[in-house]
């Protein structure tokens, strides 16, 4: 199976080239660029080396979810139209296994993305797999649930977080990785696709202005009240 993966959730931008397991093309950019502006023209360069047709592709793998806001956007509508466009199948991962993938330690392995304000988005994984939905939670609480653990490792955005995890988890390897699209394509190409249309991002957390506005406004499960905004 003919794969294009990508993840553009965060500062990091991955696109891969997949048929079946076999890994035909790697991009990493990690610089803070605009996404929707590199996107398109690195995939397209992809396609061309690797001596693809877009009409080859058959299914579409993106990271969906958690990340930045703007980001997300830009991987979920490009990846949308690719599959509404060429006829192919989509499917959805977490941006938290894109970062927990390429980490290969043993243990329960926590990849992070700093959701500011000391909170993060956080996911939880064992040999590949996870052991509890991804959330959005303070740092503290995340420390809390590892120390019952004998052996972490934290992974994705660390840095700003290294000096609370030495400092209640002296033991806990820290790494700081990269997203990989090639991870996802593997994952991808073995489940189900998705519903192109009904397809949308993974936030796991509102907008801020949809959160100040709430303070003011009762949500009403009966009525959008994005709509009404």
């Amino acid at each position: 199976m003919k794969i294009l993966s990508f993840d553009t959730s965060n500062k990091a931008l991955s696109v891969a080239l997949l048929d079946g397991d076999q890994l035909l093309a790697d991009y990493t950019l990690n610089i803070k660029k605009n996404h929707s502006i590199s996107l398109m023209p690195t995939i397209d360069f992809l396609v061309a080396q690797v001596g693809w047709q877009p009409t080859d592709l058959e299914r579409i793998v993106v990271a969906q979810g958690p990340g930045s806001y703007t980001g997300l956007r830009v991987a979920v509508a490009t990846a949308k139209t690719l599959a509404y466009s060429l006829k192919i199948d989509l499917v959805g991962l977490s941006s938290l296994y894109a970062l927990a993938a390429p980490a290969q330690v043993p243990g329960l392995v926590i990849p992070i993305i700093d959701a500011r304000r000391n909170n993060v988005y956080v996911g939880f994984y064992e040999n590949g797999r996870a052991v509890k939905p991804d959330q959005h939670m303070p740092f503290e609480d995340v420390l809390s649930l590892a120390k019952s653990y004998d052996q972490v490792a934290f992974v994705g955005e660390v840095d700003n977080f290294r000096n609370q995890i030495e400092a209640i988890l002296p033991k806990a390897a820290i790494l700081q990785t990269l997203p990989s699209a090639y991870h996802l394509g593997k994952l991808g190409q073995h489940l189900p696709a998705e519903n192109v249309e009904a397809f949308v991002p993974r936030y796991l957390k509102r907008v801020e202005a949809e959160e100040n506005w709430l303070k003011d406004h009762e949500e009403n499960g009966q009525t959008n009240y994005i709509r009404r905004v």
